[in-house]
């Protein structure tokens, strides 16, 4: 099967006179359908590895390496491609979800108007086409009274509701692949749990592929087929979700897995049925 997503030897540095390379040489491909969880502690290159696969890095941070998408016209290379020319890429066939809706939502635009971009831009609906596609895309993603979600700013709902928007926003035009980085960090532990539950409904409903970042174990382990640690900006160790969090290989990824079961007690062991 062709992958969705190849990474080659992917890598981030700051430019400068005197360069600092952040990211090494991360590889790993994505087959369509797929979910790749990326674990690893705070500054392992995580986030980094993400940006820089969807293009969106900004100066001085430069990606170096490949990492190229599928699309129905052949496969676009993200590195190195200016970023207006992604734009038909972003959006249509992969998009992403951030850890803060606060900074990745216009605080200046009604929720309805930017829900409706992706449509208008990748899907090219119009007029009452358009607003009845902005209610069903916020409906889709559990949001009561969809209609006055669309009427209101950003500041008038609550963090679950405009995490929400940002999922429907990431899925309006039916990319194939979606990029969660930490989704639920910023969220009440209380809203935590219907978040999850609504990506992975989702993700499986519509046959996407899926990069999973997190710092939680346990969750990891509840929704992705492999998994990728990554420390220092380095990749640790690539393999099966039961392997890797079952029986690790290397010393680093053991220790993740160690501490998550002296913090949370009980570090779920994966399996087929994974609820989605």
């Amino acid at each position: 099967m062709s992958a969705l997503l190849t990474i080659e030897r992917l890598g981030v540095r700051i430019d400068g006179p005197a360069p600092v390379d952040l990211v090494h040489a991360v590889d790993v491909a994505l087959a369509p359908g797929e979910r790749l969880g990326i674990i690893g502690e705070s500054g392992s290159g995580k986030s980094l590895t993400a940006l820089a696969v969807l293009g969106l890095l900004g100066h001085p941070l430069v990606a170096h390496g490949s990492a190229r998408v599928a699309t129905d016209a052949g496969e676009v290379e993200i590195v190195g491609t200016p970023s207006r020319r992604l734009d038909r890429v972003r959006g249509a066939t992969m998009s992403a979800v951030f850890q803060e809706p606060l900074s990745s939502l216009d605080p200046l635009m009604r929720v309805g108007k930017q829900v409706a971009w992706p449509l208008a831009h990748h899907g090219g609906l119009r007029g009452e086409a358009l607003r009845r596609g902005v209610l069903d895309a916020l409906a889709d993603v559990q949001l009561s009274d969809p209609e006055r979600i669309a009427r209101s700013y950003i500041h008038e709902i609550s963090g679950g509701q405009r995490q929400r928007v940002a999922i429907a926003i990431a899925l309006a035009a039916g990319p194939r692949l979606l990029i969660a980085d930490e989704p639920t960090t910023a969220l009440d532990v209380t809203v935590q749990a219907g978040i999850l539950e609504l990506l992975q409904r989702e993700v499986a409903e519509r046959g996407m592929s899926l990069v999973f970042i997190s710092h939680d174990l346990p969750v990891v382990s509840g929704i992705a087929d492999r998994v990728l640690v990554m420390r220092g900006g380095r990749q640790v160790e690539l393999g099966e979700t039961a392997q890797i969090l079952g029986a690790p290989s290397d010393p680093y990824t053991a220790e993740l897995v160690a501490a998550s079961r002296r913090l949370d007690g009980f570090l779920p062991r994966p399996t087929p049925e994974r609820g989605a």
